[in-house]
């Protein structure tokens, strides 16, 4: 992804992440992804004084190649842009690159809006809005 509204987050990876032939277990791109996603709300919403709670509701992870220990490079980057926003929901799009840029997984997560005290769905408020498509890598529909 190459825009100005790609939130770039670095991770650290350690040897444990790794399975015997070196190569990253693929449970481990979805621990990245999800923390690279705690890093967008922080950075967005929290940062801003909004306490707003959301739920995974869908995942999907193409593992594009392999992401191979080598002992020196013990970081990630992931990158984190919305591309779609619904009432209650939003979807990310997140790619996982190697410290050479290569994209080795994109994570797609569609995340569900709840009220913290129903635990139940809720509309988008128009400041959450507002934070979203400035974050957004095309132009949506809200």
């Amino acid at each position: 992804m190459s825009s100005e509204n790609v939130h770039a987050h670095t991770v650290g990876v350690r040897w444990s992440d790794f399975d015997m032939y070196g190569h990253m277990m693929n449970a481990n791109y979805i621990e990245l992804a999800q923390e690279a996603r705690l890093a967008f709300a922080m950075d967005h919403f929290y940062k801003n004084g909004l306490d707003m709670i959301a739920f995974v509701r869908h995942l999907d992870a193409d593992y594009v190649r392999p992401l191979k220990w080598d002992g020196k490079n013990s970081t990630v980057t992931v990158e984190t842009t919305v591309v779609r926003l619904g009432n209650t929901s939003f979807t990310t799009r997140q790619e996982i690159k190697d410290s050479t840029g290569n994209v080795a997984c994109v994570i797609t997560c569609t995340q569900v809006v709840i009220d913290k005290a129903t635990q139940m769905p809720r509309a988008i408020s128009e400041e959450e809005k507002k934070i979203i498509l400035e974050n957004a890598l095309v132009k949506l529909d809200a």
